[in-house]
């Protein structure tokens, strides 16, 4: 849901079913109001603490007052307006990629892009912990669905063996290769270059959604590409949500001019939505130049992470499954109860006491009844940039005491 307030609001980030009060002062920053108490806030992927920005305000604000709100037309007809075409042009700008195509929902990025070049008959080779909208792609493509553990390349390896060497028939039909940069299911993130050589040696592609590491991983925030030092030009096709680290909405898709012009006329979330409205691209934009005139805050959110990490090592009954890099500190149960029902109750029962009790506002990663991801539910934390050191002390002090309190009698 998104809300405009002030000429900006995103909404998106939401995770709980608990809805904040709608102050107007709501989900600007690290801290948010839920339940009329302010609470310290890791439930929103304000990865680079741009929500509420100055910056950002005035640049959607100028754009509300010179396109209006939106164009209600999908892009090929009338919808397209010169700022989407210069966000596009921005995103490629950044990225060091020929042409980039603009989607008006960060989710539908996914479920749009895999259709257009995955059909009936085609090969998807997918790591089993993908997100839902990702999920969503692979069921509307038709294609052929193969999954390989999580994060396992030893698994990809074999998987992509079995497909190729032992299957004749596979070797004439369009292969691809899908995965997460950072994986909002476990916090993990990919070996990509360890995945562009298998990738080169049995002659798949790649999709890589990089809505969880772009503005993030690398030295300038460029992504998984830029933090592997692998060329971008070898990644065939890069979604992202704008949801994120841009504190915008929508998405992007990225790659050759080839790529991004079969999605004009191909691509069922591009052909048929009404296009991105111009203050969100507009915002879009200006975060990016915001974050390339400060890299100070990838420098931040790289020290927070680590300080989070610090403060919950050891922790009782929990661990830690994500990596020390991930903007995304994901805790899962040292001991399932053997029901995921089950796990994901005591789980809950931690978030609710952070909340009541300390101020802290986390959530369970329960899933609709259509997620099929296989990876066990978890506590998930989005680290921000704007947190500050006694936020997140306060966090890992008070996770700890909880978790300790709620799984005594579960250890």
């Amino acid at each position: 849901m998104i809300s405009v307030r002030n000429g900006f609001l995103n909404l998106s980030f939401l995770r709980s079913p608990k809805i904040c009060s709608m102050n107007p002062q709501c989900w600007k920053g690290p801290h948010t109001i839920v339940n009329g108490k302010e609470v310290v806030n890791f439930a929103s992927a304000n990865y680079l603490g741009l929500i509420g920005h100055e910056k950002l305000i005035e640049s959607c604000t100028s754009a509300l007052e010179k396109y209006g709100v939106g164009s209600c037309g999908p892009r090929g007809f009338y919808g397209t307006i010169d700022v989407h075409l210069d966000c596009e042009a921005r995103i490629a700008k950044f990225l060091g990629t020929p042409d980039s195509i603009l989607y008006s929902y960060g989710l539908s990025t996914m479920f749009s892009a895999i259709p257009a070049f995955c059909k009936k008959g085609d090969i998807i080779v997918v790591d089993e912990g993908v997100h839902w909208g990702i999920q969503n792609g692979l069921y509307l493509s038709r294609s052929t669905i193969v999954y390989f553990k999580h994060n396992d390349m030893e698994s990809l390896r074999n998987t992509l063996e079995e497909i190729t060497v032992r299957n004749e028939r596979a070797k004439k039909l369009r292969r691809y290769i899908v995965v997460e940069a950072v994986y909002q299911n476990s916090g993990q993130i990919a070996p990509l270059d360890e995945i562009v050589k298998l990738k080169e040696k049995y002659f798949f592609r790649v999709l890589l959604d990089e809505s969880n590491s772009f503005g993030v991983l690398g030295k300038g925030g460029r992504g998984l590409t830029e933090s592997c030092s692998v060329p971008v030009e070898k990644i065939d096709i890069i979604t992202a949500a704008m949801g994120h680290a841009l504190a915008a909405e929508g998405g992007f898709c990225t790659g050759s001019a080839r790529v991004t012009d079969h999605q004009r006329l191909s691509s069922s979330g591009y052909v048929f939505s009404a296009s991105l409205p111009p203050y969100l691209a507009s915002a879009a934009i200006t975060a990016i130049d915001i974050l390339e005139d400060n890299p100070d805050l990838i420098t931040k959110l790289k020290t927070n992470i680590t300080l989070l990490w610090k403060g919950l090592s050891g922790i009782m009954g929990l661990s830690l499954v994500s990596n020390p890099e991930s903007p995304i500190v994901f805790l899962k149960l040292q001991k399932s109860t053997g029901s995921p029902k089950s796990d994901l109750q005591l789980l809950e029962d931690i978030a609710d006491r952070l909340l009541k009790d300390h101020s802290i506002f986390v959530v369970a990663s329960k899933r609709s009844t259509l997620d099929k991801c296989r990876l066990p539910v978890g506590i998930r934390l989005f680290i921000s940039a704007a947190h500050s050191e006694a936020d997140l002390l306060k966090a890992s002090e008070s996770l700890k005491m909880v978790a300790e309190s709620v799984l005594k009698n579960h250890i």
